[in-house]
């Protein structure tokens, strides 16, 4: 599953990041995903295109994480520690047929292809977090392009 927070607007996330006092709306804290870098998505793909035969071929981290666990890194990555403060949690976000637990095997995308994901939860994490924050910073000085 490809690291994706169109279910939180990004500025949402980066004004607490850089001292906004705003909480965030977000649904079940609990539900497990399998984050992961695009970059590594892509090249995943490039491995495929470049085989003889057409296969197909499940990618992920194979590791899951918690909507909750994403939030504790992002804000303790910010130097925030009290996530608490700043997060509400909304049932209106909660998906109607919400399965708890997402998670990849890509075993066959690391026996066939030799691919594995290089980028940590934790550094994923890292850089939408570092990207926020610009973005946030950016609209407050009035220079987003």
């Amino acid at each position: 599953m490809v690291a994706n927070l169109k279910w939180v607007p990004q500025n949402e996330i980066g004004e607490p990041l850089v001292g906004q006092d705003k909480k965030i709306s977000i649904g079940n804290l609990e539900s497990k995903r399998d984050w992961g870098f695009v970059g590594d998505y892509v090249e995943a793909m490039w491995l495929m295109l470049q085989q003889p035969k057409p296969d197909d071929f499940v990618i992920g981290t194979g590791e899951t994480h918690s909507v909750k666990e994403f939030i504790q890194t992002a804000f303790d990555i910010a130097g925030l520690k009290n996530w608490e403060d700043h997060i509400t949690v909304d049932k209106r976000f909660y998906r109607p047929a919400e399965v708890d637990l997402l998670i990849a095997d890509p075993s066959k995308a690391n026996r066939k292809l030799g691919w594995k994901p290089k980028t940590s939860f934790k550094d994923l994490v890292k850089m939408m977090v570092e990207c926020d924050i610009k973005f946030v910073q950016k609209q407050i000085e009035g220079n987003l392009r």
